[in-house]
């Protein structure tokens, strides 16, 4: 079972919707959270939303609470919580991507992806990973082909992945097949 935190994003429900081609999936308010059901699920999904990370105190501690225990994957503000968790600085950018469709590219340190793989993916976020970032298990796997901000991480160590892109955005080429191959990692 898959049990996506909602962090009121209009697009969460698309990720719901992409999420339960591959299993059961539960959805809840961040502040409505069922523990009970979160206990019992195999991945936990932090969803898109405005702000920041540092405005959701208790996704944060369910963050830290299930590292290394269930598989955790983040999208677009979900994907910050993770780096902002693991000490890593959110930041505005220059420029602002709401609607815009990258080019990315896989690196050396992916497990999951081959290296120096392509794809085109749909942003809408206004904030970055400020770099330069460090972490013993975390590793930025993805990055934009023209500007190189980081755009994906793993730590197949403790099974925590993210996108800081929307793979359920028609604006993403292949979503399904990214999120499948996260989920079978």
């Amino acid at each position: 079972m898959i049990y996506i935190i909602d962090h009121q994003d209009s697009f969460t429900w698309n990720v719901v919707h992409q999420f339960s081609k591959f299993d059961k999936v539960i959805c809840s308010n961040y502040y409505e959270i069922n523990n009970n059901l979160l206990d019992k699920s195999d991945v936990i999904v932090f969803s898109p939303g405005p702000g920041s990370p540092k405005n959701y105190p208790l996704s944060s501690k369910i963050y830290n609470k299930y590292k290394g225990k269930k598989k955790i994957i983040g999208i677009c503000l979900g994907y910050q919580m993770i780096l902002y968790n693991e000490g890593g600085k959110i930041v505005q950018q220059k420029k602002i991507y709401h609607g815009f469709q990258s080019e990315i590219k896989t690196n050396k340190e992916s497990e999951v992806f081959k290296n120096n793989q392509h794809f085109k993916v749909g942003r809408y976020h206004s904030l970055k990973l400020m770099e330069p970032f460090k972490s013993n298990s975390i590793k930025i796997t993805m990055r934009c082909s023209k500007t190189k901000i980081p755009m994906g991480l793993e730590d197949n160590k403790n099974k925590i992945y993210g996108f800081q892109f929307h793979p359920e955005s028609f604006l993403t080429e292949n979503g399904d097949i990214l999120i499948k191959k996260i989920l079978s990692a």
